[in-house]
């Protein structure tokens, strides 16, 4: 019975870590399909723009990241919209010392009191939408710290796109953008800009390779058409949604438009966390996934080739073909983390942090096993239930 159970474990493990390797060389085409993607030139396109971010507390380095949206090289107009809950919150002040070092710039705080859902932020951008000029808005996180060139290179994406089979493609809804990590110090806060970098980033590659463009936004940039926005009900139509980036990008597909990736990429603050909110922040955006898109949740079992290669050595007692497979798996987990961290991303930190992936995927795959068991979640301090998309609030 013992026998015959390890060798079922030892075959599982050995089919999974050689899908696990089908997984990474298809990941590899993706990255270097969007490389190649991101050389064709940038639309000529430059509308006005309206800016919105929804602030909460001060988070490490936001004053500098909202100082790099305002050194934009952009032939159009834009405005930056910040909201608040009262005038009292301690990002109030940064953004007071925004306007002052950019008094060209157009710099507006706006309180927005009322709360008319269980996400804080999309309440708030809701009560900001009438405050912005402009007929495209751009909503990013506080922590987002972007280049020069970033409005130029997602605005352009709003550009008619080319003829497919004599047809005109769909009109660009919204556009997003891949992000990096930039990890404080803890090894959480390490391994999860790893994860973001060497993983996260892949998955969403694949996926736009795989069906045939992205269906979803991600929270890092969403540039979306005001007209596509009230066409599908407006942020009010969010407001319960934890993932409301997804949902965004997923609802402006379903209407009728195209969900474009911008060749630029952005940078996020990643808190210096530790074990316990780590945990929390990975098994909220696990549970979020899974309640989104469940196939692809299952699927996620096949991207820790790495992890089951390591544990079909343990199952295989040693054996030849393990190590070939450990070695295989290794090699193009590298491979893999370095076209899509470093080349792709422009990830430094990825290099250095290499030696971690062993131990960072088989975190993931805890912690991805773990994701099945509930959905309960942590989201700033409360406890909340998450069932198709909307927020419950935990008793």
């Amino acid at each position: 019975m013992g026998h015959a159970f390890a060798l079922t474990v030892e075959g599982v493990t050995t089919v999974l870590a050689v899908a696990g390797m089908g997984y990474f060389v298809a990941a590899m085409v993706a990255a270097r399909a969007f490389i190649s993607a991101r050389r064709a030139p940038i639309g000529a396109y430059a509308p006005g723009v309206s800016i919105l971010k929804s602030l909460k507390g001060l988070d490490p380095g936001m004053l500098d990241a909202f100082r790099s949206h305002c050194r934009q090289s952009y032939a159009g107009e834009f405005e930056l919209l910040f909201g608040v809950s009262s005038k009292d919150e301690p990002a109030a002040e940064a953004v007071a010392q925004l306007r002052r070092e950019f008094p060209e710039r157009a710099i507006r705080l706006i309180e927005c009191p009322l709360r008319l859902g269980t996400n804080g932020k999309v309440s708030t951008l809701a009560q900001m939408l009438p405050h912005a000029r402009y007929d495209f808005l751009l909503i990013n996180d506080s922590d987002i710290t972007v280049g020069p060139r970033y409005l130029e290179r997602v605005m352009g994406q709003f550009a008619a796109g080319p003829k497919t089979k004599g047809k005109e493609a769909k009109p660009a809804g919204l556009v997003t953008a891949l992000y990096r990590g930039r990890a404080h110090g803890t090894l959480g806060s390490r391994l999860e800009a790893l994860g973001i970098a060497t993983d996260f980033m892949a998955g969403v590659l694949l996926a736009r390779l795989l069906e045939g463009g992205l269906h979803y936004g991600l929270g890092s940039t969403l540039a979306v058409r005001r007209d596509a926005l009230q066409i599908i009900g407006g942020f009010e139509a969010l407001v319960n949604h934890l993932a409301d980036d997804y949902e965004l990008g997923s609802r402006v597909a379903k209407a009728g438009y195209r969900v474009a990736l911008s060749a630029e990429v952005v940078e996020t603050s990643v808190p210096a966390y530790l074990w316990r909110g780590f945990a929390d922040h990975q098994l909220r955006w696990l549970r979020t996934v899974r309640d989104a898109r469940p196939g692809g949740y299952a699927g996620l079992v096949l991207t820790y080739g790495l992890a089951w290669a390591l544990l079909n050595v343990v199952a295989s007692g040693l054996s030849p073909l393990s190590l070939w497979l450990l070695a295989m798996s290794f090699f193009l987990r590298l491979t893999l983390a370095m076209m899509v961290g470093a080349e792709v991303l422009g990830d430094h930190q990825v290099l250095p942090g290499l030696w971690m992936l062993p131990v960072r995927d088989l975190v993931a795959m805890g912690l991805w096993a773990a994701g099945f068991s509930g959905d309960t979640i942590v989201w700033r301090g409360e406890r909340f239930h998450v069932k198709d998309g909307v927020l419950h609030k935990a008793t």
